[in-house]
C-alpha cells in the first residue's frame, strides 16, 4: 500500500537572522525533531533567503552530496580543492563531499537576496575523492513534464550524483496532467512545490508543501494553477554503504 508523508509549508522549521532566513523541512543544526530525522537517503531540505553580500563562510563537510539550486540571484563558490565559480537562478551546484571538503557559499548579488534550496544526500560510497560541479539546467526539457537533471550517470543536461538518486523538475500550466514514474524499486519521491499548486492522490499541495511518497511505482497528478513549478527528489528508502 502506498504510503505518504505530507509536509505543508507552515510544519517547516523556521529560522531568521540578520542574514539569513530559513526554512528547515528536516532536522538540520540546533533544530532537532525526531520525527524529521530524513526521508530515506534524504537528509536535508533547506529552503534559504541570504541576504545581499552575506553568506556561509569556510567550514568543513563529508560523506553528503549537497545539492544547491538558486531559486532567486545568485551564489559564489569557493572550496580548499582549488574550485571556485558562481551559480545563478536556472544553474545547480553539486558537491560530492566524500572523504572531506572546505568551502563557503555567498550570495553574490550586492543588492538583492538570494533565494536557494540546499538538499543533502547520503552518499552511496564513503569517503570517494571529492567533487563539485556545476550544471546550467536545460528549461526546455521541463515543459509540461519531468525532465531529470541529476543523477548517477552523468550526460549533456545531468550531473553526476554519488548515489543511486535523482532529481526532476516539471513546469506545468494549469489542468495539466503529469506522472512521474519511480527510476528504481525501493524508492521513494519527495514531491516539493516551489510555485503553484497541484493535487496528488486527493492531497492539494501549494506552494512551500511537499509530500513523501513510498512503497509504489510512482505517482499521477495535476496542476491547478498556472506556471506550477515541481521538483522531484527520487532517492532509495533504505541507505546502503
Amino acid at each position: 500500500m502506498t504510503k505518504y508523508i505530507l509536509h505543508k509549508e507552515d510544519s517547516r522549521h523556521h529560522e531568521i537572522n540578520d542574514w539569513l532566513d530559513s526554512k528547515k523541512t528536516f532536522s538540520f543544526a540546533d533544530y532537532y525533531n525526531p520525527k524529521r530525522i530524513q526521508f530515506g537517503a534524504l537528509r536535508v531540505f533547506n529552503d534559504d533567503i541570504v541576504q545581499p553580500g552575506k553568506g556561509f563562510g569556510r567550514h568543513p563537510h563529508d560523506n553528503m552530496e549537497i545539492i544547491s539550486i538558486p531559486l532567486q540571484g545568485s551564489l559564489i563558490h569557493k572550496d580548499n580543492l582549488g574550485n571556485e565559480g558562481v551559480i545563478k537562478t536556472g544553474d545547480i551546484q553539486i558537491m560530492s563531499t566524500g572523504s572531506g571538503v572546505f568551502h563557503s557559499e555567498y550570495n553574490y548579488e550586492q543588492d538583492q537576496a538570494t533565494r536557494f534550496l540546499q538538499i543533502w544526500i547520503y552518499p552511496a560510497q564513503l569517503n570517494v575523492t571529492p567533487q563539485y560541479g556545476q550544471l546550467t539546467l536545460n528549461e526546455a526539457s521541463f515543459v509540461n513534464r519531468f525532465g531529470t537533471f541529476v543523477a548517477p550517470q552523468a550526460a549533456a543536461d545531468t550531473a553526476w550524483i554519488n548515489q543511486d538518486a535523482y532529481l526532476s523538475m516539471g513546469k506545468f500550466a494549469a489542468d495539466q496532467s503529469f506522472s512521474y514514474d519511480l527510476k528504481q524499486t525501493g524508492h521513494g519521491a519527495y514531491v516539493y512545490i516551489i510555485d503553484g499548486s497541484i493535487e496528488i492522490d486527493g492531497y492539494t499541495l501549494s506552494a512551500g508543501d511537499a509530500l513523501g511518497i513510498s512503497d509504489t511505482n510512482g505517482f499521477k497528478g495535476q496542476a491547478k494553477s498556472n506556471n506550477t513549478t515541481v521538483l522531484v527528489i527520487d532517492v532509495p528508502m533504505t541507505i546502503q554503504q
